[in-house]
Formats: structure tokens, C-alpha cells, sequence
């Protein structure tokens, strides 16, 4: 009877611990349901809150409502925008966390003909057709006090910029007015709507290009006219983009805008691949206004460098390296300086470089350098054979800046007053329409920053992104840090440094960089020989020139036996440098080849056969304390 009783209350006991394990498991999922745990494994942390957006959450003065607009009642949507959208999910719930009561997330689902199916309509929320005919939603809404702020739809192919699009937002419904950015370009970057003919291959009504799109979505846009004699001074930063043919009256303007304090950035150019071919070649240098700042760029002059050399297809739709086209990396930027600390690659066509005056009075940053591996040429060599660009390489030793950030109090570029046309007075006119005489300032009443970049073609829609139609819905790809660097130099000139942080956190990109080191060593090495074969080349042009002349009018059809014997002789020395350029071919493939196979090596086997071995020391250990 004992031995039954004892069997029982095993039993018992048994099925009451099954029991408490069940009731704990259930707990244990009901609390982490209502947490957000997650580990990023990632390098730069690109599936964490930044410190930034942290900053930013923890300085708000407005509380928040963030409106999602999901349809998920939509069995049909593609896999991809459905994995996404959970991810958006899963990222907001990060912000409610971190916002300590001051971020709250309402997600809703748009049903046809249904009240959330109107209020996203009401805030502008954009719906991508399916096949089927289903229309589809993804995006949000923040709203605080009287401000609002949209995502009409999240961009799946921009998950990178997903933190920054969402904490900017945040951060634009907390302030009541934007800031203002002053614009001025001679290249028609606010579209084509007011012309009979299109520019640069652009048609009349075009959009514009997609950097003035995405400042637009932070500060308000004033486009300044090319003969305005004054710089509108609520503007919180002004930017010279291509300023090409700029009259003294707005240089002037320019000039008075910097000594009151104005901030700005210049995009100058030795020559733009997007002028218009009916104004003929041009830079847009304004040299006046950087000798007063104490810089220099030789008009006409590009900087061509083969370690930051670009692959491109020439008109004869042949691959070749062309160097004035610059695919710079992340050792061309200035690590110490917010702006450019963490991005990693940009694209400038035909750039030129940026001298500092030996006399300035002011502090000057460089923020991007070419390599040392440089020379300037001719602006319009960028046309050119690559093969007689290369012929003539002399490279510099020295890195030359692309961009640059000067700072200091600025004295004018007008020592002689006033030019002809420009306004008399320094301060716009009262309202009451009585003017208050003031002569031009000859000093800066404050410091002023002024950012300088060797090239305006880099912000050029191609050049930095890539767009595609998703379900009738286009999406912009962008694949360098071409924006980021214009954001990042916005954001630091009109006092949001916060915003940069959590941009420029990196890439989903890894490139091959020791695969990259060998071509760029290989191509060094087939340089060196090449130029030797075009100097032989030359020498004997040289000497078989200078053996005809020596030969009768009479023998002048007919070889002689020296010039039988020179060109023997280079034939001889153009073979051996070929075969020379073959093997710098084959070795670079044999070392890239033999990386790829040590790669495949520790991840097929090396990786599985560690853990193996692990598995076994950790069983071998555990039996070991058993007995």
C-alpha cells in the first residue's frame, strides 16, 4: 500500500511540475511579449535607436502620436513589403520605449471604404496598386500640438535611412517654423515647370532634382533669382550651387550675407557635365568672393586620380578606368569632423581642387582629398582616350582637397564699395517703406562657416541614386554618400548635428576592400609599364626619324639596315613589355582567386569543423563531472 501511495504521489508530483513549467513558459512569453528585446549583431548598429535619435526623444517638448497606415488585412501583398512592414513595426516600438511616455503608436489598418481608410487619405498617405487590384498602404504620420508631419510611403529599399526619416519627422513637429535655405544655381534643381524648353536634356515640367526634394521635407526652400541684390535674411543658410556667371550685384549680396553672419555652402566647378550646351564651356568659380576667404581653385583645371579611378563605358561602349571621374573611399574623408566622420564613398565627375591661400587669417578643415596618386589636367580631358590621359600621368605626391570647411569673421570682398547695381544699404527695407541708411559692412559683425565643394555634378540625380517602379510606386536607390554629405553639411550649418549622427551610421554595403588594394597595386604596376612601352615607343619614332634623314632622297622608300635593326629591336622590347603587362594580369587574378578560395574555406569548412570540435570538448567536459 506504501509502495502504490509512494507511486502516486510521484505521479503527482510529476504532473504538478509539468504544470508549473507550462504556467512559466506562458508567463515567460506573455512578458516578453510586452518587452522589446533584441540583439544587433550587426557592426555599426543599424537595427538600434542612435544616440541621436535618443537625444532627440529625450529633449521633446510636444508629445507625440505617430499614425501607422498598414493594411494588413491584404492577404495578397508581396513577402517582401510584409517582412518590411513588421520591421517598421518592431523599429516604432523602440521609439515608444525610449520615449518614456512622450512617443505613442497607433497602428491602422486602412480597410476599403472604412474611417481609417479616410483619415489616411486626410494626411496625404500614399497606396501602391497590387495586381490584383488591392490597394496597399505604408506610412505614417506624426502629429504634435498643431504640427504634422508625413511618410506618404516607407521606402523598402531605404530601410538604412528608415531611424533617420522617422526621427526627423519627430523632431519637425516640435517646432512650429522650419528653417529656411536660401538656394541660387545656375542648373535648374527647382524643375523646369517655368520654361518653354527643357535644359540639360531635362523636358519642360520636370521634377526637381531629388536633393532640393529631400531638403524640402525639413526647411523651406526660397530660390533665389539671379538678380536679386540681397540675400533674403531670414534665410538660416545659403547655398551656391554651380553659380555660374554671377554678376557683381549678387556677389555683393553674397559677400554682405557671410560679414552679417550667414552661414554657407558653395558647390564650385572647373566644369559642368550638366550645363547647358548652349551656353558653351564654363566654370563657376566665383574667384573674388574665394580670394576674400582665402582659398584659390585654377579655373578649367580637374583633378585626375587613379586610386579613386572610375569604371565607365566609354562612347565606343568599351569598359575602361577613367580617373577625372572620382569613386572616392572612406579614407578620402576627414574622420575628426561630424560631417564626414562616418561616410564611406562618394562620386564627383570631373572635380576640381582647393587651394589654401599661404596668407589666410582663417581656419580651414578639409573635409574630402583626393589620393596622393594625382595630377590636375584639363578639365575637358574627361572626353579624352583614357590611354593618352595615362601617357601623360605625373602623379603629384600630394593629397588635394575637394572640400573644405573655413570658418572665422570674414573680411568683404568689395574693399572698394559698393559695385554699380547693388543695393545701397546692407539691411532690407522697412516695411513702412522709409530706408535707414547703412554703409556696406567691411568686416564680419560674427563668425560665419562657409563649406566649399571642388564640384556641383555630384548631387546630379544618377550619380548618386537609382530609381525603379515598385507596383506603380517609384523608389530611389541611392548608392554612395552624395546626399548624405550635402544633409550632413545642412544640418551642421543650421544648428541640428543630432539628425547627422544617425544618418551617417554606416552601411548595409560591405565592399571587398583587400580585393580593391590588390587592383589598385596591380593597376600601379601596369601604369609603370605601360608608360615605359609608350617612352620606348617614342625613343624609336625618334631615332627611325632621325635615320631617314640621313638616307639619300633615292633610299628614302627603302629600310636600311639600322632601321631594320631598331625596329627589330623594339619589337623585341614591346614583346617582353607585353608579356611583362600579362603577368601583372595573371598574378592579380591568381591572389584575387586564392583570397576567394581562403574565404570559401573558413566558411565551408574551418567555421563547421571549430564548432565541431567545440561540441566535442564540451561533451567530453560535461561527462567528465558526471562521473
Amino acid at each position: 500500500m506504501s509502495i502504490g501511495k509512494r507511486r502516486i504521489g510521484k505521479t503527482a508530483f510529476s504532473a504538478g511540475g509539468a504544470v508549473l513549467v507550462l504556467v512559466i513558459v506562458v508567463l515567460v512569453n506573455v512578458l516578453l511579449s510586452r518587452s522589446t528585446l533584441r540583439w544587433d549583431a550587426t557592426e555599426d548598429n543599424l537595427y538600434s535607436l542612435s544616440q541621436g535619435t535618443r537625444t532627440i526623444l529625450s529633449d521633446l517638448d510636444q508629445d507625440v502620436v505617430v499614425k501607422v497606415f498598414y493594411s494588413k488585412h491584404v492577404v495578397n501583398i508581396p513577402s517582401q513589403i510584409k517582412t518590411f512592414a513588421q520591421r517598421v513595426m518592431d523599429f516604432l516600438s523602440e521609439y515608444e520605449q525610449y520615449g518614456r511616455g512622450r512617443i505613442q503608436i497607433e497602428v491602422h489598418d486602412p480597410k476599403p471604404d472604412s474611417e481609417e481608410e479616410e483619415w489616411a487619405i486626410k494626411y496625404g498617405m500614399k497606396a501602391v496598386s497590387l495586381p490584383t487590384g488591392e490597394q496597399v498602404y505604408l506610412g505614417l504620420v506624426a502629429l504634435a500640438a498643431d504640427q504634422e508631419a508625413a511618410i506618404p510611403f516607407i521606402d523598402p529599399t531605404q530601410e538604412i535611412r528608415l531611424e533617420y526619416d522617422l526621427t526627423r519627422i519627430i523632431a519637425r513637429v516640435q517646432k512650429a517654423d522650419r528653417m529656411k535655405i536660401a538656394v541660387f544655381s545656375a542648373l535648374p534643381v527647382f524643375g523646369n515647370a517655368n520654361m518653354n524648353m527643357g535644359m540639360n536634356g531635362l523636358p519642360p515640367g520636370s521634377q526637381p532634382w531629388f536633393f532640393i526634394q529631400e531638403l524640402g521635407k525639413t526647411y523651406d526652400l526660397i530660390n533665389v533669382q539671379p538678380d536679386v541684390d540681397r540675400i533674403d535674411p531670414a534665410a538660416d543658410l545659403l547655398v551656391l550651387f554651380h553659380p555660374r556667371n554671377m554678376s557683381d550685384s549678387m556677389a555683393f549680396a553674397v559677400d554682405q550675407y557671410v560679414l552679417g553672419g550667414g552661414n554657407v555652402i558653395v558647390f564650385a566647378d572647373p566644369l559642368s557635365l550638366m550645363d547647358d550646351p548652349r551656353m558653351g564651356p564654363g566654370d563657376s568659380i566665383p574667384e573674388r568672393l574665394f580670394t576674400a576667404w582665402g582659398i584659390r581653385m585654377e579655373p578649367g583645371k580637374a583633378i585626375a586620380d587613379y586610386s579613386y579611378a572610375t569604371r565607365l563605358r566609354n562612347r565606343d561602349n568599351q569598359v575602361e578606368t577613367n580617373p577625372l571621374w572620382l569613386s572616392t573611399s572612406a579614407d578620402a574623408f576627414n574622420p575628426d569632423n561630424l560631417t564626414t566622420a562616418n561616410l564611406e564613398s562618394m562620386l564627383l565627375p570631373v572635380a576640381g581642387a582647393i587651394e589654401i591661400m599661404p596668407n589666410s587669417l582663417f581656419t580651414v578643415e578639409p573635409l574630402l582629398q583626393s589620393s596622393s596618386n594625382n595630377a590636375m589636367v584639363d578639365a575637358f580631358s574627361h572626353n579624352m582616350n583614357v590611354a593618352a590621359l595615362r601617357r601623360d600621368f605625373k602623379p603629384s605626391g600630394t593629397p588635394r582637397n575637394l572640400a573644405v570647411h573655413i570658418s572665422g569673421k570674414f573680411k568683404t570682398a568689395f574693399a572698394d564699395g559698393k559695385p554699380e547695381g547693388a543695393p545701397k544699404t546692407g539691411e532690407p527695407e522697412p516695411e513702412n517703406g522709409v530706408k535707414d541708411p547703412q554703409d556696406p559692412l567691411k568686416e564680419g559683425k560674427a563668425s560665419a562657416v562657409i563649406v566649399v565643394v571642388a564640384d556641383s555634378d555630384l548631387l546630379y540625380d544618377g550619380y548618386y541614386l537609382s530609381q525603379q517602379n515598385l507596383l506603380g510606386f517609384t523608389m530611389a536607390n541611392i548608392f554612395n554618400d552624395n546626399l548624405n554629405f550635402m544633409l550632413n553639411s545642412c544640418e551642421m550649418l543650421t544648428g541640428n548635428p543630432a539628425l547627422i549622427s544617425i544618418r551617417s551610421r554606416g552601411t548595409f554595403e560591405r565592399p571587398f576592400t583587400r580585393v580593391q588594394t590588390l587592383e589598385r597595386k596591380a593597376q600601379d604596376r601596369w601604369l609603370d609599364q605601360e608608360q615605359a612601352l609608350v617612352r620606348q615607343v617614342e625613343e624609336t619614332n625618334q631615332k627611325l626619324q632621325m635615320l631617314e634623314q640621313q638616307k639619300d632622297s633615292a633610299q628614302r622608300a627603302i629600310l636600311s639596315e639600322a632601321q631594320e635593326q631598331e625596329i627589330a629591336r623594339f619589337q623585341e622590347e614591346k614583346l617582353k613589355i607585353s608579356k611583362e603587362l600579362k603577368v601583372v594580369r595573371r598574378n592579380l587574378r591568381a591572389e584575387i582567386e586564392q583570397l576567394g578560395r581562403t574565404v570559401k574555406f573558413v566558411n565551408i569548412f574551418l567555421v563547421p569543423l571549430l564548432i565541431g570540435i567545440g561540441g566535442i570538448i564540451f561533451a567530453i567536459t560535461r561527462r567528465g563531472r558526471k562521473a
